[in-house]
């Protein structure tokens, strides 16, 4: 029997005992909603609250409960009793731990995959830097929760599309031209093209306050831009590929890939048509010089066209939208942006459905929060930004250094380090709760104890580590418990049988961080484990034993794929 089994049968013995009790009406749904699981294995394994019970029943929770756990089916748990206003069931250890490690071993990386998507296209809108500036460790968020979202939803079978929407059109490349006149040189540009571009723009923007006209200025090189100005486009151009090459070096960092590069210059061409379709359905109008689109009382007008005839971002959004629906035929439509952005996908979609479109609402906003150092939002425009590449090489250091104290004969070290060190930071973002803020603090990050990255890398390395030195030592994939499963046993069974619901959780709430939990709690379950039982002993449960270990290393190191982190089998 499967742990998922179990919890309906838990559900269904409920039911029926329920069902024809006078004055109580309740369905099964409401029984399923109502099963918990308790934290303490010592209360059982599902648990059922009689609270609700009641009012209907006109009888004390605890008085429900007793007769409860006389009168439900027991013959196939090996306790249920009543234990305050909870009816706790207890499960048959034996069957479940068979069938659990069998599945495991049987399926190895594929365990927890499911063929549910169908193969249905869903692009995801991640990580999209803006040009000629650098990849700061504010763009950390949308890249690796995007990609980990990518890597979940390929797991259930559906057709991820990972585009980097990058940031390269809109009246940034004005102010960015328009500092680069004044103040720029060709050759620091060649030389160091991110950071002296960056100068070059916040030196704009600390300017402009006192100087507006430079504001003026900037739209003027923009337009010029939109007609297709031989110098703005050569500029442009220039600009343009000397960011990809920057931004190319951290992607490979962090191991992330795209299948589309598509930023926002692609639809200029195709912003016409959005122009001629919002037009041709009456729902352009004007004001104040402008085009807007009407959404009505409760929510703030949708900006299409600037009086200076410009175009904006919501613009070349629409254009985006229609053009990846025609393309991918998609069944949803990721956007993997900041909570800040909210109203802007809010208005995107408004003005979608008011153009007819009803997969308008198929388009999902997965925003997300900030990351602070010491309490401050990070900022491009005041210049205080910290680079994610220097971020990811500090890290490495921090890591090589851990590990050539505690393993300075490990062969592959500086391959090991990089692992840990960029798996570190990539963990300790997706640990977080997607729509949660958090402080950034390095050292805290790279530890190889407490709730991170290299805590869990280290876990599957030891686990590999008992299996090599077990070697060929009765190996036998199909052995399994025989006596009793202790506690301490059992509490990493639960985490394995649980991993194929956790996925699907994952992917429902877009929210990798279910599976960063998970891969902790799997984590410190072995470690306790491992604390209390000699594996390598040799008797007759030592296969089993080496089975369980060798299924929490399969099961650890697929976690940590979905989070985009490696799991070396050495640290």
């Amino acid at each position: 029997m499967k742990i998922n089994q179990a919890q309906q049968l838990v559900q269904q013995v409920i039911y029926n005992s329920l069902k024809d009790v006078d004055n109580l009406t309740i369905s099964p749904e409401q029984v399923q909603q109502m099963v918990e699981i308790p934290k303490n294995s010592q209360l059982g394994d599902f648990a059922f609250p009689t609270f609700r019970l009641a009012k209907q029943l006109h009888q004390a929770p605890v008085e429900i409960a007793k007769n409860l756990a006389k009168d439900v089916d027991s013959s196939q748990f090996t306790q249920v009793c009543a234990q305050g206003p909870y009816v706790n069931f207890f499960l048959q250890r034996k069957d479940i731990a068979s069938t659990t490690i069998k599945e495991v071993m049987e399926q190895k990386n594929n365990f927890g995959s499911s063929s549910i998507g169908e193969n249905a296209y869903i692009p995801i809108d991640m990580s999209s830097p803006n040009i000629a500036k650098p990849m700061s460790m504010g763009h950390l968020r949308s890249t690796v929760i995007g990609n980990s979202i990518a890597l979940i939803l390929n797991k259930l079978n559906y057709h991820p599309v990972k585009i980097n929407h990058l940031g390269d059109w809109g009246t940034q490349f004005g102010k960015l031209m328009v500092a680069y006149k004044k103040w720029g040189s060709e050759a620091d540009v060649k030389k160091d093209p991110i950071t002296n571009l960056q100068k070059y723009y916040v030196k704009f923007h600390k300017l402009d306050k006192e100087h507006p006209e430079l504001d003026e200025e900037a739209r003027e090189w923009f337009k010029k831009l939109e007609n297709g100005d031989e110098e703005a486009t050569q500029l442009w151009q220039w600009f343009r590929s000397e960011s990809l090459k920057s931004f190319m070096k951290i992607y490979d960092e962090l191991g992330i890939t795209f299948d589309s590069y598509n930023g926002e210059a692609f639809y200029n061409d195709k912003m016409d048509e959005i122009l001629d379709l919002l037009e041709h359905k009456g729902l352009l109008q004007e004001s104040n010089g402008a085009e807007i689109v009407d959404l009505g009382p409760d929510m703030p007008p949708a900006l299409i066209k600037k009086s200076d005839g410009a175009t904006l971002y919501i613009t070349r959004d629409l254009a985006a939208a229609l053009y990846r629906k025609r393309t991918y035929h998609f069944k949803k439509s990721l956007y993997v942006v900041g909570s800040e952005q909210s109203n802007h996908f809010e208005q995107l979609k408004a003005v979608l459905a008011k153009m007819g479109f009803t997969w308008a609402k198929d388009i999902e906003h997965i925003k997300f929060g900030l990351i602070t150092t010491n309490g401050k939002k990070l900022s491009t425009r005041e210049g205080r930004v910290i680079l994610l590449e220097n971020v990811l090489h500090d890290s490495v250091r921090l890591a090589q250094e851990q590990i050539e104290e505690k393993n300075p004969t490990l062969t592959n070290k500086e391959q090991v380090a990089h692992a840990v060190g960029v798996g570190a930071v990539i963990f300790h973002d997706l640990k977080n709760n997607r729509t949660d803020s958090f402080d950034f603090n390095l050292e805290d990050v790279v530890r190889f104890e407490g709730e991170t990255g290299p805590y869990v890398q280290y876990t599957h390395a030891r686990a590999m580590s008992i299996l090599r030195k077990a070697g060929s030592q009765a190996q036998d994939e199909a052995a399994v418990f025989d006596t009793d499963v202790d506690d301490v046993t059992w509490d990493i069974l639960k985490h394995l049988a649980n991993f194929p619901e956790t996925v699907q959780q994952a992917a429902q709430l877009r929210e990798p961080s279910v599976i960063a939990k998970y891969a902790l709690h799997l984590a410190k379950s072995f470690n306790h484990y491992y604390a209390q039982t000699k594996v390598l002993v040799d008797d007759d449960q030592l296969a089993a034993r080496l089975n369980l270990v060798q299924a929490v290393a399969i099961v650890l190191k697929e976690a940590l794929r979905l989070l985009g982190v490696q799991a070396p089998d050495e640290m």
